[in-house]
């Protein structure tokens, strides 16, 4: 049985159940994600204030059988966000923002899902705790959204990803019922884990609506360092190293190739690159030590080991905030500067540790069989999560190679598959990776995905089509 549009009469009908101005229609950034490559159709926007809001929302949805897509910060990158046909109801999370309470003593915040992602960062800091969580995009990515989808970033090697940062939740089952599930507590073995079922679910098996979050002490000391590689396998070793010299203070360990130093000066000119010229290879390493460490010292013994050892050609030790602020702000704004270059495709992928090193080159190899192309591959090497994206010549432009894009993408993912890796790291399946999911997944893990999709949301309105292939 087809789903129904958010029509005038279901939006008329929902009008009354909820507050004034809950209803209104869509903005074109609710109908976009980041790169372009997906864009809804105009449909109508709902902005619950609570989770009693979102309760009727469902509620009526599954009544009438109406599609529901959840949005937080619209930063997703796999188009989880973005439902293009079915006149779907938006369900937006931007104002459900609340810090709800803050507990240094037990370490534990509690979160909206709509707040921001600096802000929960914000507040942790304010209670003299850490919250780990860190992207790019965390100024506008929202607790809901990188709950949903699993989100990683460059800390995951210390603190894990936000599935392991998350305590208990409150959400929105696809029967309109709320769970009350924000736990504060460690261990808890009642029964089936909801908590992880919903988190990674990119909104297809509920809605969350707030978070109790893990929180950490601040580091006392930390230090950030900038050494170059002769090739990735160097980096495996050199990564070996710091984790036995260093242990968990090791908080990030990214690596960047030269093409990324080579797309910054290319596009963003005003960035301050530490090596002139780029090397072939460079690991950019985090570390949070405890009260009465010497981090700089730390890493310059690491550097001295690593040289004489010959997996390190060049170093530089950050000195001040300021220059850890440059080291950084090179990996960070590496993503813009591939915006502006305009990928062809582009991959979140990850591979064992030990494969990363032939991963690299050997892809670069098979792509050579499609075509000319350039590859800027970096990432969290320390936790096997790369950034594998491939970009035109100098000379030719994305849209030269649109007929190349699916033999690219199936290029890329079938050599991850061969070496035991995932086609989706930390930015989900989405719309964009269905497909994927269908071709790379284990059948038996498969079957079990639809089949508790549709024992907890039997009329398919819980963000159609994302992550699951929508089947009428």
């Amino acid at each position: 049985m087809p789903l129904s549009p958010a029509d005038d009469a279901f939006l008329s009908d929902l009008r009354a159940r909820l507050p004034d101005d809950t209803i209104r229609r869509a903005e074109a950034r609710h109908l976009e994600e980041p790169r372009g490559r997906w864009r809804g159709a105009d449909a109508p926007l709902a902005l619950p204030r609570s989770a009693e809001d979102v309760s009727e929302i469902v509620r009526l949805a599954a009544e009438r059988r109406v599609a529901l897509v959840p949005q937080g910060g619209g930063t997703g990158l796999v188009g989880g966000q973005i439902m293009q046909g079915g006149a779907p109801l938006i369900v937006s999370f931007d104002r459900m923002t609340a810090i709800r309470a803050v507990h240094p003593e037990e370490y534990v915040l509690t979160a909206e899902a709509g707040a921001v992602l600096a802000d929960v960062q914000a507040a942790a800091q304010e209670a003299d705790r850490l919250f780990p969580l860190s992207l790019a995009s965390e100024g506008s990515a929202r607790i809901g959204g990188l709950l949903s989808t699993n989100a990683g970033g460059v800390n995951v090697l210390r603190y894990g990803n936000a599935r392991d940062l998350c305590l208990g939740l409150e959400a929105v089952l696809p029967s309109g019922e709320i769970w009350h599930g924000l736990r504060r507590l460690r261990k808890d073995n009642t029964g089936y884990d909801l908590k992880n079922l919903l988190i990674g679910a990119e909104g297809t098996l509920g809605f969350i609506t707030a978070a109790t979050l893990r929180l950490f002490p601040r580091p006392a000391v930390t230090g950030t360092a900038l050494m170059a590689v002769p090739d990735p396998r160097a980096a495996l070793d050199l990564y070996a190293r710091a984790r036995a010299r260093l242990g968990e203070g090791v908080s990030a360990f990214e690596l960047i190739g030269r093409t990324g130093f080579d797309f910054l000066a290319e596009t963003l000119p005003e960035v301050r690159r530490p090596f002139d010229p780029a090397p072939e290879w460079t690991v950019l390493i985090d570390v949070g030590m405890a009260q009465g460490l010497d981090a700089q010292a730390a890493l310059e013994a690491l550097f001295a080991e690593a040289f004489d050892g010959r997996c390190v050609t060049d170093g530089l030790v950050a000195q001040s905030e300021a220059q850890t602020h440059d080291f950084w702000e090179v990996r960070e704004r590496i993503p813009e500067a591939n915006r502006l270059i305009g990928a062809v495709s582009s991959h979140d992928i990850s591979v064992p540790l030990g494969a990363i090193a032939d991963f690299i080159p050997e892809g670069i190899a098979r792509l050579k069989k499609i075509g000319d192309f350039r590859v800027n591959c970096f990432g969290h090497v320390g936790d096997g999560n790369l950034h594998y994206n491939v970009f035109p010549v100098p000379g030719r432009s994305r849209a030269d190679h649109e007929g190349d894009r699916d033999a690219i993408k199936r290029c890329v993912h079938d050599l991850v598959h061969e070496m035991g890796g995932s086609v989706s790291a930390e930015h989900g399946v989405g719309r964009l990776k269905v497909d994927d999911l269908e071709r790379y997944q284990d059948p038996a893990k498969l079957g079990a995905m639809r089949a508790i999709k549709s024992a907890l949301d039997p009329r398919g309105i819980m963000n159609p089509g994302a992550v699951l292939r929508a089947r009428d």
